[in-house]
Order: C-alpha cells, then structure tokens, then sequence
C-alpha cells in the first residue's frame, strides 16, 4: 500500500501538526504501507493559471515546469493521501490549497452525473483512493475544523476520492507545554498511531481513537488564560527597553 503525506506547517516538523501527523504516519508503516511524506514549504509549486492547457492542449500534462512533475505520478498511484495543515482562518495553509488547486490534470474536461451532481470523469490510471485529513487548532473548541471538513470532503467528492475521515486536535497550542512540564498526553499520540494502523490494516479508523486524539486537555478557562499569558509575557519581552552599555 503506498501513502502520500503533505505536511502544509510552515514550522513543519517542528509545528504541532506533526505532533499527530507523524505517530499517525508511524503507525502505518508499522502496519506494512510505503510511506512518503512532504513538507510544502519545501516545495517549488506555482498557483495555477487557470488556461485549461493540461485539459485541452496537453492531456494530464499542466504547462508549468515545477515539482508537480514528480508529484503528479505519486498521487495517481497513492492508495491514501495524508493531508496535513494547521487551521489558517477556518480552513488550510495557502500552500495545501496550492498543491489541490494543481490537481486539475488528474480529471478530465468533461462534465458527468455522479451521484446526482455534475463532476469531472478521473482520468485512466489514476487510483480513486482514499484521503484523510490531520488538522491541528490553537482553538479551543471542535467546531473550529467545521468549515475545513465541508471543504475537504467537497474536494473529494470533486476529485472522486474517498474521505476517510480526520485526526483534528483542538487547543493544540497546549501539547508542547504538556509535555514540556511530564504531563505529555501519550493517549493522545498512540491513538494517532493507532488510527494509522487500523488505516491500513482494516481500511477506516474507529471514531472512538479518532475522539481519544481530539479529547480536552485542558478546561477552556483555564486555557485561554494560559494562552493569553504566554501572548502578553511575549509583547512585554518585546516593549521592554534594552539596556545599553557605554
């Protein structure tokens, strides 16, 4: 089984995204699937243009010469795509939605009934797959990945795709301090790296593992004032007169 993961952090490996996202990749290569995993903030991935040249001109082939090229053979054969981003304004990085804009190439320009809705036909030899979200919040509450879950099962459902479903960790801002002070919610991580093994293994994640990876870590109240004690103790760092010697 091969699996492609896109991690959208800006701070990639060291972000809280990768807090779930890497015990999650874990636990399916321990379950057997070839895993590779990219960081789009390494990527060289121009917006598209809009010209419909890989619709109409060259078949499949977008026009711009960037590392879409490799990837665009990756995600035709992925058996499950791992899309990771931080929650930017209710929804993904500007880099994640980049990279879906550019999979235009892996449809076709013609217009069918599927489901009852109007969608563009896969192209040939294209796996439909499956696609699963990993999502991280400085929120507190779930609601927040609300708008990015339409969004996401609407790319599906566009691309022919199946959801299947999403590791979403609210208050993720909390993790590292957690496990700064030997309070570290290892629940929560081998729940992670359970959910990618019951992927790959039985082909969906259970919703009990999924809640044990969003479960509260921390009253709201009691949050929030950390949070914005961290924020103030910050802009004070900031206003505080540097000392110069003479």
């Amino acid at each position: 089984m091969k699996v492609l993961a896109f991690n959208s952090s800006p701070r990639m490996d060291k972000g809280n995204t990768a807090l779930i996202l890497n015990p999650f990749l874990d636990g399916m290569r321990e379950a057997g699937a070839a895993v590779e995993l990219f960081y789009t903030k390494k990527l060289n991935i121009n917006p598209c243009q809009g010209c419909f040249t890989c619709w109409l001109k060259t078949p499949g082939v977008c026009f711009q010469k960037d590392d879409m090229q490799m990837l665009h053979p990756k995600l035709r054969e992925a058996d499950i795509t791992v899309l990771a981003t931080p929650l930017y304004v209710d929804g993904m990085t500007g880099s994640m939605k980049n990279l879906l804009d550019r999979l235009i190439p892996l449809v076709q320009p013609f217009i069918e009934l599927r489901d009852g809705h109007c969608r563009h036909p896969l192209r040939e030899g294209r796996k439909s797959g499956k696609v699963v979200l990993v999502s991280n919040a400085g929120f507190w509450e779930m609601d927040n990945f609300d708008p990015l879950l339409v969004h996401m099962k609407a790319i599906c459902k566009n691309m022919g795709t199946e959801f299947a479903g999403a590791l979403l960790r609210p208050h993720g801002e909390i993790l590292k301090p957690l496990m700064e002070m030997d309070r570290s919610p290892d629940d929560v991580f081998e729940a992670a790296r359970e959910a990618g093994r019951q992927l790959v293994e039985e082909g969906k994640m259970s919703p009990e593992t999924l809640s044990i990876v969003s479960r509260e870590l921390a009253p709201r109240e009691s949050y929030l004032r950390g949070a914005n004690r961290v924020f103030q103790q910050a802009l004070d760092a900031l206003e505080k007169p540097v000392a110069i010697e003479k």
